[in-house]
């Protein structure tokens, strides 16, 4: 019987070594420092009518990866900016950056809303 491609992933043991974001060469991409890129892309990407258990598996599982990256925040906040329809990016599913994404544009509507009466009343007086 085949396998799904994901079952048989291993998530490497030994974790990819921190570098602070001053010490990283500026004139490479964020991506080249990513521990993604040593991994099977499956794992980050779900296969057409994966079933339920499978893809939370493999979600886990690439989020575990994700977590040992010295890059994670700059993946996420790629993945946001796009934004990334599929895969786990930066730590987060599709579903989870929705989220962020509407949190974020909420919060902008709240802020611009309480700036709008202190521009009106700067006007006025």
């Amino acid at each position: 019987m085949l396998q799904p491609p994901h079952s048989s992933v291993q998530v490497a043991a030994v974790p990819a070594p921190r570098v602070p974001a001053g010490d990283r060469d500026q004139d490479a991409p964020w991506h080249t420092e990513a521990v993604c890129r040593r991994d099977e892309a499956g794992l980050f990407f779900a296969p057409s009518k994966e079933p339920t258990a499978a893809r939370l598996s493999r979600e886990e599982a690439a989020k575990r990866v994700c977590a040992r990256c010295p890059v994670m925040v700059e993946c996420r906040e790629h993945a946001l900016l796009q934004p990334e329809p599929y895969g786990v990016w930066g730590g987060l599913t599709a579903a989870e950056r929705r989220v962020v994404l509407a949190r974020r544009r909420r919060r902008d509507m709240e802020l611009k809303k309480t700036a709008r009466p202190a521009n009106q009343i700067a006007a006025a007086g």
